[in-house]
């Protein structure tokens, strides 16, 4: 199972990733577990400066910019 995290305060940009990530997981047919992190300091403990961040299986996979869905399938596999 992925363990994926979209790390945001909860703006509409984080939303929306969490929303393309859980799309791209979908389609792609995986098991996941999707948790959003709110809190400011678990964000930054991640190295997240800039909000929305995806974090999978442990390693942050982009940070400050939403992923084209092309893109967030590739970082799911």
């Amino acid at each position: 199972m992925k363990k994926i995290l979209v790390l945001g305060t909860g703006c509409p940009k984080c939303q929306k990733l969490a929303e393309m990530t859980e799309k791209a997981a979908r389609e792609l047919g995986i098991d996941y577990e999707l948790v959003k992190v709110t809190d400011i300091n678990e964000i930054t403990n991640w190295g997240i400066m800039m909000t929305p961040g995806l974090v999978v299986d442990g390693v942050v996979k982009a940070a400050g910019k939403i992923p084209g869905p092309d893109e967030i399938k590739t970082m799911l596999k």
